[in-house]
C-alpha cells in the first residue's frame, strides 16, 4: 500500500489550499478515509474524516472552512482548505482505514503567515 500526499505549502491567512493524498494498492472506494493534523508540541487530532458512503465529519475548529471529498476514480481523497488561519499551521497525515487495516501516509506541512 502506498499512500502519496501533496498539496501543502506556506500561505498567508485568509489563503487556500488543496491537499492531495493518493492511494494504490487497496481497494480504495471500500476504505474510510481521513485527515489529521500534528503542529509543533501538539497531539495529532483528526480534521475531518470521509466514509466510504461519502459521510463527512469535521472537528469543530475547521467546520465551514476545510471540506473533504473523495475520487474513487482516482483513488484520491482531498482536503479543501478555505480561510486559513495561523492556528492551522501543522503537518498535516492522511490515514486510509477500514475495520482491519489502518495506513498513513507520509505528512505534508501546511504553514499559514499572518
Amino acid at each position: 500500500v502506498q499512500l502519496q500526499a501533496s498539496g501543502g505549502g506556506l500561505v498567508q491567512a485568509g489563503e487556500s489550499l488543496r491537499l492531495s493524498c493518493a492511494a494504490s494498492g487497496i481497494e480504495f472506494s471500500s476504505y474510510s478515509m481521513a485527515w489529521y493534523r500534528q503542529a509543533p508540541g501538539k497531539q495529532r487530532e483528526l480534521v475531518a474524516g470521509i466514509s466510504s458512503s461519502g459521510s463527512t465529519n469535521y472537528a469543530d475548529s475547521v467546520k465551514g472552512r476545510f471540506t473533504i471529498s473523495r475520487d474513487n476514480d482516482k483513488n484520491t481523497v482531498y482536503l479543501q482548505m478555505n480561510s486559513l488561519k495561523p492556528e492551522d499551521t501543522a503537518v498535516y497525515y492522511c490515514k486510509v482505514f477500514n475495520r482491519y487495516f489502518t495506513y498513513w501516509g507520509p505528512g505534508t506541512q501546511v504553514t499559514v503567515s499572518s
